[in-house]
């Protein structure tokens, strides 16, 4: 398995280096398997909103990532998790961090607005502020 940093990434969903972007089609349409660490996912949705994408339209590409049949991210279970909240509106950071949280009896934070938006959402862990 061959892991992929942020910028392959990148470069496949915005497509703005043209040779780049080819390579990256070329690489992934090969038999091999590929993986990216959630840090790099993180990074991708922070890349892709700094390039003014929509939340639908990053949520869009990355459900195009999480459904290619040789890409398999690490925690791609949190990933599809981090990904709902963020459609609804929540932080991707802050939704990833709850949603690798899960299992823990809270989440403790000084982010009001993420604790009001997370019980709104009725995401669990509970986020409580300190």
């Amino acid at each position: 398995m061959i892991a992929l940093d942020t910028n392959l990434l990148a470069r496949l969903l915005l497509g703005d280096d043209k040779r780049q972007h080819a390579r990256v089609v070329q690489l992934l349409s090969g038999r091999q398997d590929f993986t990216a660490p959630v840090t790099a996912m993180l990074e991708l949705v922070w890349v892709l909103e700094v390039n003014s994408l929509a939340s639908s339209d990053i949520v869009r590409g990355l459900n195009l990532l999480l459904g290619l049949p040789n890409f398999k991210p690490q925690q791609a279970d949190a990933l599809r998790q981090a990904m709902a909240a963020y459609a609804q509106g929540l932080d991707f950071a802050d939704a990833l961090h709850l949603a690798l949280s899960q299992g823990n009896q809270e989440l403790a934070t000084f982010d009001k607005a993420f604790a009001r938006k997370a019980a709104k959402l009725g995401l669990l862990p509970p986020v409580v502020v300190i």
